[in-house]
């Protein structure tokens, strides 16, 4: 669970410079979340490479000017006014905004095409809610939620309700990733 401190004024710029101390933190909607380290397991991490692993050849495939891949909680300035910086398990952007990013930025401006959230064990069930409306209402075009435990991939858009995909489906990336295609079960595999 997260506790929210509503500070003076933050920036994502002031992440950077908070000590690395066991707690993670974002800025939503311009005030300070902070929670405990997410604990993950191996599912978890396997699940991430498989994800990134899986994109990676999907996006190798894809013509010239194809965007680029970023895993690892990479840090995106959603909003700038209120403030909202987050870290993403697994994301896509377009190659515009790869091409407005410096390699060496910490942050990058503005949403992801796809925002992939890797459910840990210790995931509270409203802060995966709260953060699925976040990146909708912020511009993500597609948000998949992938469960390790349960094996299955939860795809979120605007304009549309939520699709469950179990191990025995496969998972379709377009519009968004046009021709993505892979088996739900190839994402959760040793």
């Amino acid at each position: 669970m997260s506790t929210t401190i509503t500070p003076s004024v933050l920036t994502g710029e002031d992440l950077v410079t908070m000590p690395d101390d066991g707690i993670e933190r974002d800025i939503i909607r311009g005030q300070l979340r902070e929670r405990p380290m997410t604990r993950r397991n191996r599912r978890h991490s396997r699940t991430t490479a498989n994800l990134a692993r899986l994109l990676g050849l999907w996006l190798q495939n894809q013509p010239p000017l194809r965007g680029e891949l970023l895993c690892g909680d990479a840090a995106f300035r959603l909003k700038a006014d209120p403030e909202t910086t987050v870290g993403i398990d697994v994301a896509y952007i377009s190659q515009e905004r790869s091409a407005q990013t410096a390699d060496a930025a910490f942050l990058i401006e503005g949403p992801p095409v796809l925002a992939v959230e890797v459910l840990s064990p210790n995931d509270a069930h409203q802060d995966i809610v709260d953060k699925i409306a976040l990146y909708l209402e912020t511009g993500v075009a597609v948000v998949w939620i992938a469960d390790p435990e349960l094996r299955t991939v939860t795809v979120h858009r605007n304009d549309s309700e939520p699709v469950l995909y179990s191990a025995s489906q496969e998972l379709r990336g377009d519009p968004e990733l046009p021709g993505f295609r892979v088996k739900v079960a190839d994402l959760f595999s040793r």
